[in-house]
């Protein structure tokens, strides 16, 4: 029977914490799910590891590697091969509480509706603890955009969307000699078109490596000017208000200067006020490499 659920995981080199996510899955109440592993060019024995579990046949498991592109461009590799109705990302070094699978399953059962892009949940550490706030209780359903500006709701959330609206919009570009652009831009366009669902359930816990692009913002925005910059290009052309506007058009100057672009004006969205903000997007752009460096 074809399965309802696709829990996807990007990983690169991360055969050393695989498997707390793989015992994660192996005690889910509903099994109802296909696990599908991208591996974006690891040079360690992720391979061995996942196929190791392929022949346990515990769980459905698929395997894709690929050379290395980046989180954004496994994500893209997840898109174009899942074929069940639902997907969801669990990150290599987060892993699932043993009722993940049967809440998100049942709830979607009872809430499915074609106007919406799927639904959303909540985060915890390995404490129990909410990954920055709950969801407000009388919630029901929202943008993403919202549910954060709106509703000021804090810290990562769990997104699991409706397969056939995913493949509805375009894929994560790809930047020669880079290897990041912002996942948000994809959820953005979405945004546009779609709610989500709210499901205010622990999907996930996480843990944030120190090898992870959480703890490595500043270090990201320097090594992938062009992908950030495509990504605040559409946040320009398109503000939740003027205070995101204001500051993705400092980033969109600060990732111009490392790219050393003399057109930064004429390929600004926001012409006038990136003149405006020039000065101080000089004085971001040299606090952004400080504290790349710390």
């Amino acid at each position: 029977m074809k399965k309802k659920l696709t829990i996807f995981t990007p990983t690169y080199n991360r055969a050393y914490i695989l498997p707390q996510l793989y015992n994660s899955l192996l005690t889910q109440t509903d099994k109802n799910f296909v696990w599908l592993v991208i591996d974006d060019g690891s040079t360690d024995n992720t391979q061995e590891l996942i196929e190791q579990w392929q022949k346990e046949n515990l769980i459905e498991i698929r395997y894709i590697y690929q050379e290395n592109q980046g989180m954004h461009g496994a994500h893209n590799t997840a898109y174009k091969n899942i074929d069940t109705e639902l997907n969801i990302c669990i990150d290599s070094d987060d892993y699932t509480p043993d009722d993940a699978v049967e809440k998100i399953l049942a709830f979607w059962q009872k809430h499915a509706n074609d106007k919406v892009a799927g639904l959303v949940g909540l985060d915890i550490d390995k404490t129990g603890k909410v990954i920055g706030t709950a969801f407000p209780k009388d919630l029901k359903e929202a943008t993403l955009t919202d549910v954060y500006h709106k509703y000021k709701v804090k810290g990562d959330k769990k997104l699991v969307y409706r397969t056939e609206v995913v493949k509805k919009y375009p894929q994560y570009p790809l930047f020669e000699g880079e290897k990041f652009v912002p996942l948000g831009y994809l959820y953005s366009l979405i945004d546009r078109d779609y709610k989500l669902l709210i499901l205010n359930e622990p999907l996930c816990i996480v843990e944030y490596m120190e090898d992870g692009s959480t703890r490595n913002i500043f270090k990201q925005y320097v090594r992938n000017p062009q992908g950030f910059r495509f990504s605040r290009v559409e946040k320009m052309e398109n503000p939740i208000n003027t205070k995101e506007l204001i500051k993705n058009t400092l980033h969109y100057i600060s990732s111009s200067l490392f790219l050393k672009d003399k057109k930064m004006i004429k390929n600004s969205p926001r012409k006038f006020l990136t003149i405006l903000l020039f000065p101080f997007g000089i004085i971001f752009h040299f606090w952004i490499r400080k504290k790349a460096s710390l």
